[in-house]
């Protein structure tokens, strides 16, 4: 992913509010399940990393785009959108 794809997605995220939180319990396989099965919806996810959760949002971050096979755009704060192409509901066409 170029950088200029990235900002792209970054702005179309700046308006999405976070479908998907992550508490105390951390990353497991049923919220792994919930995130994957958002994808076969959109293209771009983002999730929110509570407070009360001890891992560091960027690990997280990698470890959700790795079991997910998708791509993290942004880790900001305690904010994680991650990008999956879809190959039946594609609505986001990336710049080149």
């Amino acid at each position: 992913m170029t950088s200029k794809q990235r900002s792209y997605l970054k702005s179309l995220a700046n308006s999405l509010e976070p479908i998907f939180q992550i508490g105390k319990s951390s990353l497991t396989p049923e919220f792994t399940a919930a995130v994957a099965e958002a994808f076969n919806t959109r293209e771009l996810v983002k999730v929110a990393v509570l407070k009360n959760c001890m891992d560091d949002p960027k690990e997280i971050a990698e470890m959700l785009a790795g079991r997910t096979r998708s791509q993290v755009v942004q880790v900001i704060g305690r904010k994680i959108i991650l990008y999956k192409e879809s190959k039946e509901n594609k609505k986001i066409i990336l710049p080149q």
